[in-house]
């Protein structure tokens, strides 16, 4: 687990966002629809896009969907988002991703995927919470909602632990939480403007690309 930890936080330092992707049913059924998306996720991959999560969903179709992602981009780190029971920490192991993150803290989740050697990065807005989590042994931190948390949350007071805002962020707001001190952002509705990827993720990671 530790190596897991050390491996996902290495991916931190190359790249200050992850790209959260929420599939519609139409994409398993559509062909058109998916390779567009693949056409477009390539692009993203290709001038560096790094971090990666996909929501998890009960339709059949999202294993080999994720499967197929996980093929393609052997190198990416690649997690599963909006986790809330243990069938999707199983889908998830069975696919063999990186990571999860759930939307909230769910502690006997959280112990479910230890007990799995699987990383699992909880959801938290408050200081209770934060705090069982910490002494869980977890330092991997989601603060999310970002807009709604504790203001009794100070992530500076948490020198060993990696925090990560999420909840209605975009591309913009990376320089601001990393001058907080987070770690990184999650990027989800906010990433996608008329059914295509920002144009500013590709912006952000040229320039990345270029220093």
């Amino acid at each position: 687990m530790n190596y897991k930890k050390d491996s996902f936080s290495e991916f931190l330092k190359k790249d200050s966002f992850f790209l959260l992707i929420k599939p519609e049913d139409n994409i398993y059924s559509n062909t058109s629809i998916r390779n567009s998306f693949f056409d477009e996720l390539e692009s993203l991959v290709k001038i560096g896009l790094k971090n990666i999560e996909i929501s998890w969903s009960n339709n059949k179709n999202w294993l080999d969907f994720v499967s197929e992602i996980k093929l393609k981009y052997p190198r990416i780190n690649l997690g599963s988002a909006s986790i809330i029971n243990k069938q999707s920490i199983e889908d998830s192991l069975k696919i063999g991703l990186n990571f999860s993150m759930m939307k909230f803290w769910d502690k006997n989740l959280f112990n479910y995927a230890k007990s799995n050697n699987y990383l699992l990065i909880p959801g938290i807005k408050n200081l209770k919470d934060l705090k069982e989590a910490i002494n869980l042994n977890c330092s991997i931190i989601k603060i999310y909602p970002i807009k709604g948390k504790d203001s009794s949350i100070d992530i500076l007071n948490f020198k060993n632990i990696d925090f990560i805002a999420a909840g209605g962020l975009s591309i913009n707001d990376v320089k601001t939480y990393k001058s907080l001190g987070y770690k990184a952002i999650v990027i989800g509705d906010k990433g996608i403007k008329n059914k295509k990827f920002d144009p500013k993720i590709y912006d952000c990671l040229k320039n990345n690309k270029n220093n």
